[in-house]
């Protein structure tokens, strides 16, 4: 990930209409926190990421700002809305659960990109293997028979002049 602020909003821009400073805020944010890995170990630890809080009526596009930022950075997402919050036992869902959620998108991201990796060499392979089945080499190589042969065995070719 190698996006400005401005990068990040304009690719955002494409997608989300309004909330324009809510854009700028995870925008800066999510460059802080690229910044912070490029940092040295010991250095890194010193500077605390900031996280962020999104809280608003239903319909202001808080769950498509964060979609739109993990495709960004090809990151998994869950969405669990707090009512779904629940301690284990009582009707709704438990962290343990939310977290299992987030571990297997993160796991089919890495599986996808695992596989477009190899997908052309993959597919060349898997061609060679059809057409060497369908047409092995030997029968390619060997001199077809005349059918005329089959029919008079003891005439012998003519030698074209």
């Amino acid at each position: 990930m190698d996006y400005t602020p401005k990068q990040i909003l304009e690719k955002l821009d494409h997608y989300i209409i309004g909330q324009k400073e809510a854009k700028k805020s995870v925008a800066v944010a999510l460059r802080n926190r690229y910044r912070r890995m490029l940092l040295d170990e010991q250095l890194r630890e010193e500077v605390v990421p900031k996280n962020i809080l999104m809280i608003g009526p239903t319909g202001v596009g808080k769950t498509e700002v964060a979609r739109r930022l993990a495709k960004l950075v090809n990151a998994p997402f869950i969405k669990v809305e707090a009512t779904k919050f629940t301690e284990v036992g009582y009707v709704g869902r438990d962290v343990e659960s939310m977290i299992r959620d987030l571990v297997e998108n993160a796991l089919r991201i890495v599986k996808e990109e695992k596989m477009e990796a190899v997908k052309d060499e993959a597919e060349k392979e898997a061609n060679e293997k059809i057409i060497s089945l369908l047409a092995p080499r030997k029968k390619r190589e060997k001199k077809m028979q005349n059918p005329f042969e089959m029919l008079f065995p003891n005439v012998e070719e003519e030698e074209e002049v």
